[in-house]
Formats: structure tokens, sequence, C-alpha cells
């Protein structure tokens, strides 16, 4: 709960500070450099039929882009950011150590059954707006790629016989990279996000290898 007081708290703090802009005056020269955060839902992609999500799994994401216009009425250029996401994906997947050995496999009659990851990103977007110096609320369309290093995984599992935290598995993918659009209007806009690489490296599950990738979708606001 907290988690959600901080996100209302951030949205209401700086929806206050975009309303407090000065409308009378004209800069010619405006960049859109913004703040952004993102609330997804996250769905695993490229599964085995054995896998599959028992619950709601979510991510945020939050940072700031640097705005590169390309054109003499900055409609049209390049965002480039750096944040922070964390996302959590519920599902049905066993991770446990032994014997400094990872091991995968098919949960049966648990309770909690997750693992999230914490990540840097690096947003990079091709922008196109119909802003102007005088408009402060307009329809964008943000669309590119999203570069993460993953700094820490945790895995946790219970059961009725056992309670187990994994942290810092070494399989999970350090880097990943996906597509990206961000579509609507003013503050609001649908957000998706599609991962190109899987999320673990040669893993291999049911003898074959596990390609798990990211699918994301959900709101990124962008505030001034």
């Amino acid at each position: 709960m907290s988690k959600y007081c901080f996100i209302i708290c951030f949205l209401l703090f700086f929806f206050n500070l975009e309303a407090q802009v000065n409308k009378d005056s004209v800069d010619l020269k405006y960049l859109e450099d913004q703040i952004y955060l993102s609330l997804t839902y996250n769905i695993l992609i490229d599964n085995p039929s054995t896998i599959a999500q028992k619950g709601f799994s979510g991510g945020v994401s939050i940072g700031f882009i640097k705005d590169i216009p390309f054109n003499k009425n900055r409609n049209f250029g390049l965002g480039i950011g750096l944040g922070y996401a964390y996302n959590a994906y519920v599902q049905n997947l066993k991770i446990s150590k032994e014997n400094q050995i990872t091991l995968f496999e098919t949960a049966q009659d648990y309770t909690t059954n997750r693992f999230g990851i914490s990540a840097l990103e690096i947003p990079i977007e091709i922008r196109w707006r119909n802003s102007t110096p005088q408009k402060y609320k307009f329809w964008r369309v943000y669309g590119g790629v999203k570069l993460a290093y993953v700094i820490s995984a945790k895995t946790i599992y219970k059961d009725a016989e056992e309670n187990l935290t994994t942290k810092n598995v070494s399989e999970f993918n350090k880097i990943q990279y996906g597509l990206t659009l961000a579509t609507g209007f003013s503050t609001w806009n649908l957000y998706i996000y599609y991962g190109l690489n899987p999320i673990f490296k040669s893993v291999y599950f049911n003898n074959k290898k596990l390609g798990l990738k990211d699918f994301n979708i959900g709101l990124k606001f962008y505030i001034m």
C-alpha cells in the first residue's frame, strides 16, 4: 500500500508543478524535457505450455528524458533518458538453488511464487507531437527502444513446507532490451513495451531452451 501512496503523491506533486507554468510567456526554443512515470501489466510471452501466470504481474518505472528537437517547429525529434524500473512476475515457474546450482521446475500447490527485477533503464524515443510554443497539451506518438541493466533480481516461493527466497540468480540476463510505444494526449498515454531478448540466458526447461520474453502494457505519464 505504501508504494501506491508514493505514486499518488508523486503524481499530485508534479501535476501541481505543471499547473503553475506561466502560460503567458512564449519560448520559441522550448524543449519537452520531461519526468516520466509508467505503470504496467506484465505478460510473459514465448513461454512453454506448462508455464502460466497465476496472478497480477505489475511494473513501475520512473526517470527523466532529455528532449532533442530536429526541426524548426520543434515537434519532431529525439528523446534520451535515464530511469529506474521494477517489474514483478507472478507465475508457476519455481526457481531455487541447490548446491550452488539454479533449478527451474514447475511449481505445484504453492501459495506464493514470483520473481522481481530491478533495473536501470535508458529509453530512446523518436518523438512526434503537434505542440507549439503556446500549446501545453498536445497529441504525441513516441516510439523507440529501451535498454535495461538488471541491478538485482529476487525470487520468492512459499508452500506448506518451504519458504524460499533466492537473490541475484546469475541466469537472469543482465542486459535486456525491447521496442516501446507511447501515444496519447497531454499527460495520459498508452504505453507498450515488447521485449526482444529473453529474460533468462542459457536456461533449459524440460529439455528445451527457456525463451521467456517480456510484454508490458499500461499507462505512461509525461510530466513537464
